[in-house]
């Protein structure tokens, strides 16, 4: 078959003249290995081993020496955050930007199973996609269930714990060559040909024909398309010889047996790039077949963390509870601290946090990368023991699961505005006001909007468009009554429409007064808006994955199960030299939790446990050099 890029692509000379050119630093021997090898192989990639950036530089220069017209290279990520951070990298140079049209692929591993298998499955069907959302789905499910020939279901769940979500999350699995409707992590608590079995059965496909469709649904359809057309699976191989894989830890059972479904058997050269011992989402310990474990015996490591030092990366070490690695520190000095308190100084946890990290870090740094303070737990939940979460150290904290706190659009637009209007930077709010509309939408093929940067700016392209609307929104969030709002968001989603297919949800487009949506009327006074420069964001540890800080606290909360302290644990497998490979599932569930958090900061990091749990284990640790604090004596 005709070569896909030229032979040296990966010549020394040409790697050193790229890395100079990106103003990277020199590659270590584990790296350049990594950087030119063509073959079939998995990398186990310690935090902060420079796996993003290490990825980037290879498909720079892949993308310098590729010369198919028709055959391309496929980056697939777990995240959106993920994929647009590579896609950001690649666009810095003008050969790069080509890996982001045709023939190649940058996306998320579910945008790629709907653009190639899902979506042409249904439509061959002769259905309109409407949308591929569980909130829609849900919506849709919910209006349908009022139907009459719905009365034996509806009858059902209204007498069943929560049993609206039987049908919110009816889902389709692909079993024994058909598709089935089943729970979405669960079976269903009546047969498939009892009266609600079959109406059930009957809702969810009325749905399918009408277009509306759940995540999961689209990887059961895909397997059922490369079942009945194995001739698809090789268009596809032919289509990329050569595959990326990033954040392999994170991938699902599912998702990596549609990947293996396509890539195992063919010529596609595939290599996974991840840390087994971040693997905080996936259920890919279930998966089947041996090409789906990560990483393959024998697979090489890329142990030197240029994030943080020896004391942090030594921390790490003691907490890699799936695969034992010994990371080595190469970053900044940094420092590692205790803080022990009760119930009468949990409150003083998170300000003496921040006392010290305004001493051990360099201010410049701080304004950098601001502290960040993260727990497991975001509420708590029935149980009395204590601190259970985020907010028992925090009472005002607000958990949030989307980029703004805000319900509407409209709110997150007036919130912007007074922050662009008073605030020194414009740019800030105007990427407050994007990230607010990229949370509020919903996409056929799950791939997100780009992020800000990578908008065109020309006044005759989509993304110009959309950037002189965003303007007007800023400029005027405060003035709109209901009929100007309704104007502006509808020319906002005919635009987003027109720039990837993306549709604004109903909820975002409600238009709510000022009062109502909870969002200052004006501009803040100076007085609230000024902050110090050390103090810290909240936040849970799942959503700092893969973010890099000055400085982090991580609060010890309630495991799942509820009966053990995560951040205890971790001080006793550290202080007693335990085997992580032996501890309870749970445990080492908690613990992973807590490496994640631990491997985010460059600077400090503190660990917070309660003192009548944790005091034996902290002290134990005074002879590494760790700063232990005990509030309760002060």
């Amino acid at each position: 078959m005709t070569r896909t890029h030229l032979p040296d692509v990966f010549a020394t000379d040409k790697v050193e003249a790229m890395v100079k050119l990106l103003g990277l630093d020199p590659l270590d021997a584990e790296q350049w290995d990594f950087l030119q090898s063509e073959d079939t192989q998995d990398l186990q990639a310690a935090p902060g081993s420079g796996k993003t950036t290490l990825i980037g530089l290879k498909l720079a220069l892949m993308a310098d020496a590729w010369t198919s017209p028709t055959r391309g290279v496929c980056v697939l990520s777990h995240t959106n955050t993920a994929k647009n951070e590579i896609a950001d990298r690649v666009g810095l140079l003008a050969s790069g930007r080509s890996l982001l049209r045709y023939p190649h692929f940058i996306g998320t591993i579910q945008s790629f199973v709907h653009t190639f298998l899902a979506l042409p499955a249904v439509r061959a069907r002769k259905v309109e996609v409407r949308s591929v959302d569980d909130d829609a789905f849900e919506t849709a499910a919910l209006r349908l269930l009022q139907r009459p020939e719905y009365s034996t279901l509806r009858s059902y769940i209204g007498h069943q714990h929560e049993g609206t979500s039987i049908v919110t999350r009816a889902t389709f699995t692909y079993r024994k060559g058909e598709l089935a409707v089943t729970g979405a992590a669960r079976d269903l608590p009546f047969g498939a040909q009892s009266p609600s079995g079959k109406q059930l059965d009957h809702l969810k496909r009325t749905l399918a024909r009408r277009g509306i469709f759940r995540f999961q649904d689209m990887y059961a359809i895909a397997q059922e398309y490369l079942a009945r057309h194995p001739g698809i699976a090789a268009a596809v191989t032919t289509r990329f010889p050569f595959v990326l894989l990033d954040e392999t830890q994170d991938t699902s059972a599912t998702q990596h047996e549609l990947l293996d479904l396509v890539f195992a058997s063919s010529s596609t050269v595939v290599q996974r790039v991840g840390d087994t011992n971040q693997g905080i989402y996936s259920d890919s310990a279930s998966a089947g077949g041996p090409a789906s474990l990560f990483p393959l015996p024998g697979a090489p490591e890329l142990p030197v963390s240029r994030r943080f030092g020896p004391q942090i990366a030594a921390v790490a070490s003691r907490l890699a509870v799936r695969r034992p690695q010994q990371v080595r520190g190469a970053g900044p000095d940094g420092q590692v601290a205790v803080l022990l308190f009760d119930e009468t100084t949990v409150s003083d946890v998170v300000s003496t946090f921040e006392r010290i990290a305004a001493v051990a870090v360099p201010e410049d740094v701080l304004v950098r990368r601001p502290p960040r303070v993260l727990g497991a737990r975001q509420s708590p939940k029935s149980s009395p023991v204590y601190p259970q979460s985020i907010s028992c150290y925090l009472p005002g904290y607000t958990p949030t699961s989307r980029p703004t706190a805000y319900r509407t659009l409209i709110g997150a637009a007036r919130a912007a505005s007074a922050r662009w209007r008073t605030g020194p930077d414009s740019h800030e709010a105007a990427t407050e006001l994007w990230n607010a509309v990229r949370a509020s939408v919903s996409s056929p093929t799950g791939e997100d909007l780009p992020t800000l940067g990578r908008l065109e700016r020309s006044a005759a392209t989509t993304g110009g468009r959309v950037r002189s609307l965003l303007r007007e929104l800023l400029l005027n969030a405060h003035g709109f009554d209901q009929a100007s709002w309704g104007e502006a968001t509808e020319q906002l989603a005919v635009q987003l429409t027109l720039l990837n297919g993306c549709q604004l949800r109903a909820p975002a487009m409600e238009f709510t007064t000022a009062a109502t949506e909870g969002a200052a009327p004006g501009p803040a006074p100076a007085a609230v808006a000024a902050v110090p420069a050390a103090r810290a964001v909240p936040g849970t540890i799942q959503s700092a994955k893969g973010e890099t800080h000055a400085a982090t606290l991580i609060l010890e909360c309630l495991e799942k199960t509820g009966k053990k302290f995560d951040v205890t644990e971790a001080l006793r497998l550290i202080a007693d030299g335990s085997d992580p490979l032996r501890e309870l599932k749970s445990v080492q569930a908690a613990v992973q939790l807590v490496f994640v958090g631990a491997t985010r900061p460059t600077h400090l990091l503190v660990l917070a446990a309660h003192r009548d749990r944790s005091k034996k284990y902290a002290d134990a640790m005074a002879g590494a050099g760790w700063d232990i604090r005990d509030l309760t004596e002060h």
